[in-house]
């Protein structure tokens, strides 16, 4: 090899790591700069928030959510709604409750479904669906009602607006997953979410991944449309840490940005997305809350709600925590070996099979046909 030759590759050399310098400081401060801007206490929620103490002083006022070390287990509270139309003086609406739990420890992460017509006692009123504790005083209060129903500390909460969840399908160009069924339904009060899915396998938009998601129109309606949501969000979820993705994030940030809330600080933003990336190594523990076999459907001051002895709800909740699914380096071994054996311990989950559902079939994505809590 020639001087020259040498002096070449060393510049190519310097050139490449200069950029991929450059690149991941640019990449660390897109993500600090979201974190920020999604969690600056101005969001609608907080808005409403204020609205609410303006108007009524001696409203319930929520406790404040629980701080997360990171050495134990962390708690977010999803919520996906509508907020078309919405201003400073309006209850926001909340259309999906779920939460997200991990284990620093162990390394495993739970997706839960909250059923939105549970009825449940909610801190400073009556008792109501539990989808009404966002209305009554906006996110704490919802974080507080979840937080005494399950029996677990909720330190975070995250609110994503359709349009946010439209925004963040399409930046990751669509999800292949398997529509289980043709699903139709039209409202001609709100056209603009026509509902029309054909079954199979197929590549889903924005549009149709948020068509699917909200899909209850069917005969088990609400139960079969809480398991659609966490597989279409697991399959999201493994798109999310694809390569392409990962390399792409500082755009797709961008464009969701201005749909989504949080009280996550900046400063927990990052450890708390390198624990959600290491949990993506097992399989996802997965339920519906209240599960069938504990919930009673009842007629309560006219309204058709979802009840549950908290007790019971609450037990199995910890029973779904002392599940843990084997890594897939160990999936991948038993496999090879010939054996089939699920999850590693606990009550038997395994993988994304969902606990406490209906039962009925959903589609899946191309790649998968101490403290409280």
């Amino acid at each position: 090899m020639t001087v020259r030759t040498k002096k070449i590759l060393l510049s190519i050399t310097i050139v490449i790591v200069l950029g991929l310098f450059v690149y991941g400081g640019y990449y660390v401060y897109s993500i600090i700069k979201f974190s920020q801007n999604i969690s600056d206490g101005e969001s609608p929620l907080d808005e409403y928030e204020q609205t609410i103490r303006e108007q009524n002083p001696e409203a319930y006022q929520p406790q404040e959510p629980p701080a997360w070390e990171g050495t134990e287990r962390v708690n977010i509270l999803l919520l996906g709604g509508d907020s078309r139309g919405m201003t400073k003086n309006d209850p926001p609406r909340s259309d999906t409750i779920m939460v997200a739990s991990i284990d620093p420890g162990t390394k495993q992460a739970y997706l839960f479904s909250i059923l939105r017509d549970t009825y449940t006692d909610i801190p400073g009123h009556y008792a109501n669906r539990i989808n009404a504790a966002l209305a009554l005083g906006s996110y704490k209060l919802a974080m507080e009602t979840v937080s005494n129903l399950l029996g677990i500390d909720i330190q975070y909460y995250v609110f994503v607006d359709f349009e946010g969840f439209i925004k963040l399908v399409d930046a990751l160009g669509g999800i292949e997953f398997e529509v289980e069924k043709n699903m139709y339904y039209y409202d001609p009060t709100d056209p603009e979410y026509k509902i029309d899915l054909k079954a199979g396998l197929q590549l889903l938009d924005g549009d149709k991944a948020l068509q699917y998601v909200r899909f209850r129109y069917d005969r088990m309606g609400d139960y079969t449309r809480t398991e659609r949501q966490r597989a279409l969000l697991s399959a999201l979820a493994d798109k999310l840490t694809s390569t392409t993705s990962l390399l792409n994030l500082p755009g797709t940030l961008r464009k969701i940005e201005p749909y989504i809330s949080t009280n996550i600080p900046a400063n927990k933003m990052i450890s708390l997305a390198r624990l959600a990336y290491e949990s993506m190594n097992r399989e996802p523990v997965t339920a519906q809350l209240p599960p069938m076999h504990l919930l009673r459907e009842e007629t309560i001051n006219h309204m058709e709600v979802i009840t549950v002895n908290k007790n019971a709800l609450q037990e199995y909740v910890q029973e779904l925590f002392n599940t843990v699914n084997e890594t897939s380096d160990a999936t991948k071994e038993n496999t090879d070996n010939g054996s089939t054996d699920g999850g590693a311990s606990g009550s038997g989950t395994s993988g994304t099979n969902n606990v406490g559902t209906s039962g009925a079939g959903t589609g899946r994505s191309a790649s998968s046909s101490g403290q409280r809590g």
